[in-house]
């Protein structure tokens, strides 16, 4: 184990859907209401979440055009009202905290650091997933695409989430899983750590991350390596 002092004053930033939980379930059983509102056909899980991580717009539009009913632009502000009423609802059914996401991050807290949330899901519809799932306590701040200047890949969505847990950006690094936070840890210029078991289209180690994790348990010794780096 690695010396876990050394993340004392560190700012560790994490992107919410598949990589700190797994929300995948309820977001695309919400998707597959809609669909079926529609008259259209549900889409597999499987299908449909690397469509997950560019907000909820993002997976509406693609979601529909899978199953080919691509969406009028007149449409989309309907459908997307719908979305947010019955995922607000939803959010927790089934969505649950990785293994081992809980102990990790419980260890570096302990250990000093700062953690916060940098996600493109709406900073409303996060809060409460984290309450839901008894892990808010753990995260100095939530920052979602609606309160920074520029969502992910844009480093000033990172930047705005580090500050805004009172961090720095000299001492701060991205933890997620696919291109958008991959983006936004290289425009900041800080380490990246991606997972190998969330929401992506493109492998994760396509997206060369500083160091590739399989499971929450090689996260504390992975943030240390690359913060005394």
């Amino acid at each position: 184990m690695a010396d876990l002092s050394m993340l004392d004053g560190a700012t560790l930033a994490f992107d919410l859907d598949g990589t700190l939980v797994d929300s995948a379930p309820d977001l695309i059983g919400t998707l597959n209401v809609l669909l079926a509102q529609e008259g259209i056909a549900a889409l597999p899980l499987e299908d449909a979440r690397p469509f997950i991580g560019h907000g909820a717009r993002r997976l509406i539009e693609r979601g529909f055009a899978a199953q080919g009913h691509p969406i009028p632009t007149d449409r989309m502000d309907d459908l997307f009202a719908r979305f947010i009423a019955h995922y607000n609802d939803h959010s927790a059914d089934l969505t649950r905290p990785f293994p081992g996401c809980v102990e990790a991050l419980s260890v570096m807290k302990t250990a000093g650091a700062k953690l916060t949330v940098c996600t493109n899901k709406l900073t409303s519809l996060s809060t409460p997933i984290l309450a839901k799932l008894d892990i808010a306590w753990l995260f100095d701040a939530v920052i979602g695409a609606d309160l920074a200047p520029a969502p992910k890949p844009d480093a000033r969505h990172l930047i705005a989430a580090v500050e805004a847990a009172g961090g720095s950006m000299d001492r701060a690094l991205m933890v997620g899983d696919a291109s958008t936070d991959a983006g936004a840890a290289r425009a900041a210029k800080v380490p990246l750590i991606l997972v190998s078991f969330g929401y992506t289209e493109i492998p994760a180690a396509e997206l060369n991350p500083d160091i590739l994790i399989h499971h929450f348990d090689e996260l504390p010794d992975a943030c240390v390596r690359l913060l005394t780096a």
